[in-house]
């Protein structure tokens, strides 16, 4: 009798050999800063403005967020806790001098640099935009590419 015909299959093809997996890298956990690093909110009641600038800021590699008024500026820095704030001055329920007092006076947004972009640079000053805690400001129409140079300076001098 024959002996059973024996699969040349029968037996396992020899496998590389791989390492073990490494063991998992232990996590950072991220400051708050770093995770929001870059975030700009841009306040101003022009809507054209905000999304001029806010799609410019994002196609330089930062993060936009807007408001239309002073409220909504003061609520955002509150609740997101931006890098830098560009505040125009003429706003509707609440002017950029007066949410620049606020988020000052605040011991969770006192430390957020402000600009305050405005067509009335005389009223700026009149109006105590510097003596608020503004960073500086700004003159309408302002290019984009000056905007973003003022804001990676404050980001630049933030860090």
């Amino acid at each position: 009798m024959a002996a059973p015909h024996r699969s040349t299959f029968a037996r396992e093809p020899d496998r590389p050999k791989f390492p073990a997996p490494s063991p998992p890298l232990p996590r950072r956990r991220l400051r708050q800063r770093e995770v929001r690093r870059n975030l700009v909110l841009i306040a101003d009641d022009a809507e054209d403005t905000r999304d001029l600038y806010a799609e410019f800021f994002g196609s330089r590699g930062l993060r936009a967020i807007t408001a239309r008024d002073g409220e909504e500026a003061v609520t955002l820095a509150i609740s997101l806790r931006p890098d830098v704030i560009v505040m125009d001055l003429k706003m509707p329920r609440l002017d950029g001098v007066a949410a620049t007092r606020r988020l000052k006076q605040d011991p969770r947004t006192r430390g957020i640099p402000i600009i305050v972009l405005t067509g009335y640079a005389d009223k700026a000053i009149d109006k105590g935009a510097l003596e608020a805690g503004a960073a500086g400001f700004l003159t309408k129409p302002c290019l984009p590419d000056d905007l973003e140079a003022a804001v990676r300076r404050v980001l630049d001098g933030a860090a």
